[in-house]
Parts: structure tokens; sequence; C-alpha cells
């Protein structure tokens, strides 16, 4: 039983029910190694004899063939990147020799999506790690398990060249409309490559991330030598009813990765911000010095109080420090706000 809306495009309402029947075939007619691992999650690989392409990304003609993954919905409220996705891909089914990557695609958290939620039991984009205590028996950590398994498998046999796109939107504003989690395991020279192409699709800022807290993107970059990043593309919206107007560059840059174009010139390379620390709620005594609604990015000064908990007082301690992610309704032990310092 679904509770999508009653009218939506075709490839938009297939998508967001993780319906591959009319796009495999295109691709697979085109000589692609088809698969559908597990329910929302499909792979798109080149079969022996297919050409070697994605000389724009792998730098050089002849190198290894590049290896995406690009998941959406992991929240299922979120719901502009499905129809961005769902546009491009069955724009290029229609071309299907034009892909230039080995692709996955993860529809993230079904349940919720054909529900109309953001979640079924707990937040999936924190179930990506090994110890998950009391939420180990929710619908999400099964659904983790999956796209574990479907991760693993898709990587196992790739070149260097990993990337992983975690498509989101953001619930509150920013100063920031645009911005992107990046882990700082990430070597040099991919984590070079990955910040270009985030100023390619219009991200205006970047949050240099020193720890996991669970999610999808984070797991891949550590387990699996990804270039991953948890991307932020504008505001949540309705399926089906989104600007999609606001998600061109970033439209645009995900067309360009997945065809091998040449990149772009004349892009604004995003600002970077290093992470001071993260509010972690302790107890439910957690109370957060401002409103869950206070917009992502806005500015505190040194001294200034950020939350408290208990006996626990989080302060700031930089001469400026900018709040991002502020839920002070999380679960106990997880992340109620993220603050921030600028450095580039």
């Amino acid at each position: 039983m679904s509770d999508l809306p009653a009218a939506l495009p075709p490839a938009v309402r297939a998508l967001a029910e993780a319906d591959f029947s009319a796009i495999a075939p295109r691709f697979m007619a085109a000589g692609f190694t088809v698969a559908e691992p597990a329910d929302g999650i499909i792979t798109i690989r080149a079969a022996d004899g297919v050409a070697q392409a994605g000389a724009a990304i792998a730098g050089a003609r002849g190198a290894a063939r590049p290896a995406v993954l690009i998941s959406v919905g992991v929240h299922g409220d979120e719901t502009g990147p499905i129809e961005v996705v769902a546009y491009l891909l069955d724009a290029l089914s229609h071309q299907a020799s034009a892909l230039a990557v080995d692709l996955m695609l993860c529809v993230g958290n079904i349940g919720a999506i054909r529900a109309g939620k953001r979640f079924i039991d707990a937040d999936l984009n924190r179930m990506f790690r090994e110890q998950r205590g009391t939420l180990e028996g929710t619908a999400e950590a099964a659904r983790a398990d999956v796209m574990i398994a479907a991760t693993t498998a898709f990587f196992r046999d790739a070149g260097p060249l990993r990337w992983h796109l975690d498509l989101h939107t953001a619930i509150r504003p920013s100063v920031y409309p645009t911005f992107a989690i990046v882990p700082e395991l990430i070597p040099d020279e991919p984590r070079g490559a990955l910040i270009d192409w985030l100023g390619l699709a219009g991200i205006g800022a970047i949050i240099m991330n020193p720890a996991s807290v669970g999610t999808y993107s984070y797991y891949s970059a550590e387990h699996h030598a990804a270039a991953g990043t948890t991307i932020e593309l504008g505001r949540i919206g309705t399926l089906g009813q989104n600007d999609l107007a606001q998600f061109a560059d970033a439209s645009q840059a995900l067309d360009d990765l997945l065809r091998g174009a040449p990149q772009r010139a004349g892009t604004q390379r995003p600002h970077i911000f290093n992470t001071a620390r993260q509010i972690i709620k302790l107890s439910d005594q957690f109370q957060m010095a401002f409103g869950k609604e206070t917009h992502n990015f806005t500015a505190m000064k040194q001294g200034e109080e950020i939350a408290r908990d208990g006996d626990t007082i989080y302060t700031v301690q930089f001469p400026e420090e900018l709040v991002v992610f502020p839920n002070p309704d999380v679960r106990v032990g997880l992340r109620a706000g993220l603050m921030v310092v600028r450095v580039g």
C-alpha cells in the first residue's frame, strides 16, 4: 500500500516505488550487465567487451571505469533528489550507451517513501555503524544491512575511482542553501576531485567531517575507499511538486558525471568548514539554547551557550562557530547538532 501522490510523472513514480522495470531493459539492450540485488537497488555495469569510458573522471583514457553509487530517499520525506535522479536516469536510459561509469542506484528508505514519512522506526542515516544499541531491532537497521551488503558487492571488484553521492534536502532554511558533508579520511587527490565536482554542482559550503555518526556516505568512504559525501541540495518538498530549478546545477553535474563529459569551467569553489564539535544528546534533560528552527550555518560568538544536558554545558569555544543540523528531538546518544568553523 502506497501513500504516494496520485498524479506523478511515470519516471518519478517508478523510482519512488523502486520500480526499475522500464529502464533496466534499455541498459541491457545496450550491452550492460544489469542486476537488482535487493528491493530498491539496481547496478548497471559494463559487460565484457564494452569499451571503457569515463576518461574525464579518470584523468586519462584507458583508466579503470569509475564506480559511482548514487543514493536517494535515505530520508523518506526528502523527495527532490528522487525527482532529479528519476528524470536523469530515464533520459540516460534512452541513450544507454552514453553511460560512462559503473553505476549503483539505491533508493534508501523505501517504506518511509511509500508512507510519506521521514522514517518508519528510526533515522536510517544513523544505522551504518557496528554498534546500534537499542536501534538494532528497527526497520531501518534491517534496511541498512541490505544496503551494506549491496554496497560491499558493488565496490568489491571496482577500480580505484569510487564515488558515493548521497543526495538529501534540508528540513530547515540555511545560510548556504546547498552544502555537503565530506569525510576527512578521504585521501587528498580523490577529495580534491570530489570538491571540484561539488563546486560544479553548485554546492556553496563543505563541512569536513572527522568522525562517523553512522551515515551511509561515511560508511562507503571508511570501508570501501569511496569519495563519499552527503549532499544537501536545497529545501525539503512534496514529491511531484518540488521546484526543480533549485537542483539545476546539481542535475547538470550528475548528468555530466554519468556520461563522462569534460569538466565545465568557471565554477565557484565552495567555502570550506571544519567540524569544531558534535553536540551529543546525553539524556532526556537535553535543551538547546535556541529553537530547532534555527537556520543552518547560524553564527555564534565565543562563550555563547549552545546547549545544556544536566551538568554538561556546551559553549562556543572559537571566536565564531556556526551551528548546523540543530535538532534537540533526536534519540539519546545521537547527534543533536554540529558546530563548524570556516577555514577556506
